[in-house]
């Protein structure tokens, strides 16, 4: 039954689903008609709402372009390859394998989006040479699956920003959004269930759509030309271990003064901190990681292209009203029981236009909360229902795909077909989360 249902879906994927590009240019023009018949904006409004936005996000785009190119660096170290390799390793079989993948993507998005996703695709490259015979489609699947849990992880955009920002009036620690109970659990089950769903949508051996060998190969122009060789003084100088590791350390000392300073309050610049210093550490000398960070930039293409794309749609959504009046509609149909469960669902909707988890806050935060309190929910929990939303519909939303795509060299239309039934599975238990805890 699951795995006819998986082929359904993922035949219909195939057959419909455009270039990720495309499809950002597509939802710009459905936003637009939007804005025309729900909102009193006009044309040259909506225009006007576009243009407006289209450069309001480059703060936050900076912020996640170095989350995935600090995270690529630090996955590409030469300890954490051998890690991956080692526990890649562990075993031949196509169902494990297929498991295997995705809880270790999984914890790695609970770390880091960024982390997560390189990791989730590098590991999928590793596990598919020594396990030939598993579906390569379905193995990136899996890998991107765990990019579920990333926004009720350490690097969650929505959390960190009320941790450290009382824009909205309101700050929240991350003792009461990250560590509580209504977010680690579905953090937990989903770890613990989603592989085991991934394997069961594994097609009959006929059917597998196995690894061409030439998509495991390594880019030449990737670390391969990091090599040590020194003949003057300045090349000594990016091949010296002591700079790296001096960094490293004037790095590690502000780390510990931040922690002690301001206790364990993460957000997106002290992450991508400790990622810059950990991968200066673990790459040895300035030269190698240079070349890390240059194969990681090459990575991120997809989302520097579409990010303005997607701030224009925001501009449109807020200036226009349309992602006030869309939110208004799910709380109208809310209590103080339902409205957790109908601002993830509503924050799912939104996050298909608005595939950033800044920019969907600044959207619907002050909306969302503002209700949240008149019905006296906790506004720790009405932040976490829109963090989770604007993970969830990354399944079926291809942006975020894009540098993991790039990494195992496949189309966004080869893998979302089974993350259709991974967006199913993960409504049921993040909706149950937010309505019964």
């Amino acid at each position: 039954m699951l795995r006819r249902f998986t082929r359904l879906c993922v035949r219909l994927v195939e057959r419909y689903l455009p270039d990720p590009f495309l499809f950002a240019v597509l939802l710009t023009f459905v936003v637009f008609i939007m804005g025309l018949i729900w909102t009193p904006s006009g044309p040259l409004e909506m225009i006007r709402h576009w243009g407006n936005g289209f450069w309001g996000l480059l703060d936050f785009t900076m912020q996640m372009v170095l989350i995935l190119v600090l995270g690529h660096a630090l996955a590409r170290a030469p300890s954490v390859e051998r890690a991956l390799k080692a526990v890649a390793g562990l075993t031949r079989d196509p169902g494990k394998a297929l498991m295997l993948t995705t809880f270790v993507a999984t914890v790695a998005s609970w770390i880091s989006w960024g982390f997560g996703l390189v990791v989730g695709a590098l590991f999928a490259r590793e596990v598919s040479k020594r396990v030939p015979d598993v579906d390569y489609r379905l193995l990136v699947a899996g890998a991107y699956s765990g990019f579920l849990v990333w926004h009720g992880g350490l690097s969650g955009s929505v959390p960190l920003k009320l941790a450290t920002d009382d824009q909205f009036g309101v700050m929240v620690p991350t003792s009461d959004t990250l560590f509580a109970a209504f977010n680690l659990v579905p953090v937990i089950v989903l770890a613990v269930t989603l592989p085991f769903l991934i394997r069961w949508m594994q097609p009959p051996r006929p059917e597998r759509v196995t690894v061409r060998p030439e998509l495991l190969q390594e880019d030449a122009s990737g670390l391969s030309g990091a090599d040590d060789s020194a003949e003057t003084p300045a090349e000594r100088l990016e091949t010296s271990a002591a700079i790296s590791l001096v960094t490293a350390a004037m790095g590690l000392i502000f780390i510990l003064w931040f922690f002690v300073e301001k206790g364990f309050q993460l957000d997106l610049n002290i992450i991508n901190f400790i990622f810059l210093m950990a991968g200066i550490a673990l790459h040895r000398t300035p030269r190698r990681y240079l070349a890390a960070i240059s194969e990681a930039v090459r990575k991120a293409g997809g989302i520097v292209l579409q990010f303005p794309f997607y701030a224009g749609i925001m501009g449109m959504m807020a200036s226009s009203g349309l992602g006030e009046k869309i939110s208004e509609l799910f709380v109208s149909i809310s209590n103080e029981t339902t409205f957790p469960l109908f601002t993830f669902l509503s924050a799912g909707l939104v996050n298909l236009f608005v595939p950033s988890g800044g920019g969907q806050w600044a959207v619907q935060g002050p909306i969302m909360l503002a209700a949240g309190e008149a019905l006296g929910v906790d506004p720790a929990k009405t932040a976490m229902a829109v963090a989770w939303g604007d993970a969830w519909t990354n399944m079926i939303q291809p942006f975020w795909a894009l540098p993991l795509l790039a990494i195992a060299r496949l189309k966004a239309r080869d893998i979302m077909g089974y993350c259709v039934v991974v967006l199913l599975y993960s409504g049921l238990v993040i909706g149950l989360s937010f309505l019964l805890l």
